[in-house]
């Protein structure tokens, strides 16, 4: 591959290259960031390449102790697997590696196999990852890059990596800060909507329940005597109740309180089919039986014709 031939050379900050028997992995070794609490820690990890790579991300594992990203976890980056919406096909395995090294100063931020060490636990492991050997291919932290020289002059492609990693960096913030805009706008429209059920709910309570007209018609006359039991108004329930019970709660008592029980509702079943009245059925028979001594008196009329007839011919 081109990327294993550009990438064959260690340099003072990363070096990486596939395996011998899998192409798909690449193991890998970065440099701590300078000024930070990785300084002067070399880290080693794991690179999976998909098969449509590089139309689709790579998927990063961290295989030294480092305090900022789990080991043998795959981390959540804006270049990683976790993010293919935004994965680039012009970016190459050289910036993620520069990518990595600029990620590891900043916080966690409660990501997937993201850490929040202290400070001194990050220095503690930071040395301790000089003494790391990695057990598959074989390469050791203290011989895997170069050594750091005052007069080193990075090169061009080191240059248009770190600025591609450093979009990259700003595209994880931006969205680190609209993610807790929005969470910080969820708490306050939820604390306005507590606020607005904890007024309403008093307000309902102070007001008491409505007066029905059964209770208008039910309430004596002036001049009446009324007994004593009618005028005691009903004992509100104590603070210590109301106060147990959440807003929600109170208002949801309140209402089963105020609205009579509701009947169930049962569906409606089609009526059955009303039966004949005999009044029609008698008619009908009285018609036909009509119809037939109508029709048998046309017939004898006809025979009675034809036999005249026959008669007066043959006389």
């Amino acid at each position: 591959m081109k990327e294993a031939a550009e990438l064959r050379e260690p340099t003072e900050h990363y070096h990486a290259q596939p395996l011998e028997d899998n192409l798909f992995e690449w193991h890998f070794s970065v440099r701590g960031p300078p000024d930070s609490d990785f300084d002067g820690g070399v880290y080693h990890g794991r690179i999976v390449l998909p098969p449509e790579y590089p139309m689709k991300p790579p998927s990063i594992i961290l295989l030294t102790a480092n305090g900022r990203f789990e080991v043998g976890k795959k981390i959540c980056l804006s270049i990683s697997g976790h993010h293919p919406e935004t994965w680039q096909p012009s970016w190459s395995i050289r910036t993620a590696l520069i990518a990595i090294i600029g990620f590891m100063p900043t916080k966690g931020e409660g990501a997937i196999g993201s850490l929040d060490y202290t400070p001194e636990e990050r220095r503690a492991l930071a040395k301790k990852s000089q003494d790391f050997c990695c057990e598959v291919c074989g390469c050791t932290m203290q011989s895997a890059l170069l050594a750091l020289s005052p007069n080193s002059t990075p090169r061009p492609e080191d240059h248009e990596a770190k600025e591609l990693a450093q979009q990259i960096s700003f595209k994880a913030e931006a969205s680190v800060s609209s993610k807790a805009g929005q969470s910080s706008g969820a708490e306050s429209q939820a604390a306005s909507n507590s606020q607005e059920e904890e007024s309403s709910s008093d307000s309902q309570a102070s007001v008491g329940p409505p007066q029905t007209p059964e209770t208008e018609e039910s309430s004596p006359a002036s001049g009446e005597e009324v007994p004593v039991s009618t005028l005691v108004p009903p004992v509100a329930p104590s603070n210590s109740s109301s106060r147990s019970l959440s807003p929600r709660q109170r208002r949801a008592q309140q209402q089963g309180q105020e609205q009579p029980p509701r009947r169930p509702a049962f569906p409606a079943f089609p009526a059955a089919p009303q039966a004949p009245a005999d009044g029609s059925h008698t008619g009908s028979v009285v018609l036909i039986v009509l119809l037939t001594l109508a029709l048998t008196a046309l017939i004898f009329r006809r025979v009675y014709l034809a036999n005249d007839y026959k008669f007066d011919y043959e006389l």
